[in-house]
């Protein structure tokens, strides 16, 4: 029918048609229920998964946490300790500086005592035997009285 609004359908063709969708609903409602129910089971393994994810990422997160706590911790007691340390070397090295000060300056007062003493020495020496003449500076020194040939 041209130019109209019906349309000619062979009857059994659609029969024929609609037979099969007869046959193939039952099947395909079955699907559809095991979809469903697979559906359940499906987003409840999803859920459990995800709390089990959860739980562990909670774990690992406090481990962090912790782990990140003794370290700093840690690197506190290491800074105190160090800073002991530096402050104990230091009062060290002043008390061992002290005492080297002390022994050098003892040791400067018997080397002045001692050099006095040579010199007192020697003004007695040059005094007996003449020995305060000027040396010449092109012949060695000789002990007076000792000769070399």
């Amino acid at each position: 029918m041209p130019m109209s609004s019906s349309a000619v359908v062979n009857r059994a063709e659609l029969l024929g048609i609609v037979g099969q969708l007869e046959a193939a609903l039952p099947q395909a409602l079955a699907a559809s229920d095991q979809v469903y129910s697979d559906r359940e089971s499906v987003l409840d393994d999803a859920r459990k998964e995800a709390e089990r994810i959860v739980v562990e990422a909670q774990i690992q997160r406090d481990q962090l946490v912790s782990e990140t706590d003794v370290h700093q911790l840690a690197k506190r007691d290491a800074d105190r300790l160090r800073a002991e340390a530096d402050r104990e070397a230091s009062a060290l090295r002043k008390e061992t500086d002290e005492y080297v000060d002390q022994r050098l300056a003892s040791f400067e007062i018997t080397l002045n005592k001692t050099l006095e003493a040579v010199a007192r020495g020697r003004e007695r020496l040059h005094g007996r035997s003449g020995l305060d003449q000027p040396a010449n500076d092109d012949e060695p020194f000789r002990f007076p009285g000792h000769d070399d040939d």
